[in-house]
């Protein structure tokens, strides 16, 4: 079933739980760039179209995904688009020269992913692209983190620390895609990626033994499977992902030419295979336990 919000405005909050009935594992899984609900002032402002922008969202993730809830496990969706707010970065990863005002001191303008143009409010699409066609202004971004950015990580905590009371352990697993092909921004540019690629920021926020039974189950199936390269997971993973505390967050990427058309935005015929695929990372995660999560 799923969980309905209203935001601090009264209206439809930007994020969504697919919840079951009961939730019968510690396991939570979480999709927060498949949002498709583009603002139309935001595509009105922007000096690419709908497609160009949508090119920064892990397309049909969430629905990739869809099938935890069966298993007892709760689904969080972000409905919000990447391209307009990314919840997968500190609050306030922002880029100076975006903005016509000065920024205040909290905010975090020298991390790797604002110089890459990929900060809180992005720069770039992951094309490399440019959003804007002119400078924001500090308000409007505050405007966004406080109506977007803050209820999803809210309900995310909300979820994590129930999880924790009911089974004195987590794992939130943080469902992403990726290119095919490295952009021209990122440090595999031009090149060809994993099917998948699992992140735990080098051991640093889940244990070897859970993302070895996640790697185990798409290497039976078939899939290359490689550990944090390109991508060691974002600020999500690292920030809930305490692993000696029993507390452990996981990272998957799936390369997107194995389900969708990535140039037309569409699924593809592997859709339905990938998506049987998942379910059964899914319904393996579905037996984890305090004795997998917990520390010795």
């Amino acid at each position: 079933m799923a969980k309905q919000f209203k935001n601090e405005s009264g209206t439809d909050d930007p994020l969504e739980v697919l919840a079951p009935a009961q939730q019968s594992a510690p396991v939570i899984f979480a999709s927060p760039h498949s949002g498709t609900d583009y603002p139309a002032e935001f595509v009105a402002s922007s000096p690419l179209d709908l497609p160009a922008l949508r090119r920064s969202e892990d397309s049909f993730v969430d629905e990739l995904f869809s099938a935890a809830p069966d298993h007892g496990m709760p689904l969080l969706r972000a409905l919000f688009p990447r391209a307009y707010i990314d919840p997968n970065r500190e609050p306030f990863e922002l880029d100076p020269g975006m903005f016509e005002d000065a920024l205040p001191d909290y905010a975090n303008t020298q991390s790797s992913r604002v110089h890459a143009g990929l900060g809180t409010i992005a720069r770039l699409v992951s094309s490399g692209q440019e959003i804007y066609g002119k400078k924001l202004r500090f308000a409007e971004a505050a405007d966004r983190i406080n109506a977007n950015y803050r209820p999803y990580h809210r309900e995310l905590r909300d979820l994590l620390g129930q999880t924790g009371r009911d089974f004195g352990c987590y794992l939130l697993v943080d469902c992403h895609s990726m290119p095919s092909v490295g952009g021209p921004h990122d440090p595999d540019a031009g090149r060809r990626r994993a099917d998948i690629v699992l992140g735990d920021c080098f051991a640093g926020a889940c244990n070897e033994a859970v993302i070895s039974i996640v790697e185990s189950v798409f290497a039976a199936r078939g899939y290359q499977v490689s550990r944090n390269k390109p991508f060691a997971g974002g600020f999500t993973t690292r920030h809930y992902g305490h692993p000696q505390q029993g507390r452990h967050a996981l990272q998957i990427e799936i390369n997107r030419a194995l389900y969708m058309d990535e140039a037309a935005i569409k699924r593809n015929d592997g859709m339905a295979k990938m998506t049987d695929d998942i379910t059964a990372v899914i319904d393996t995660l579905s037996g984890i336990g305090r004795d997998d999560l917990l520390p010795d």
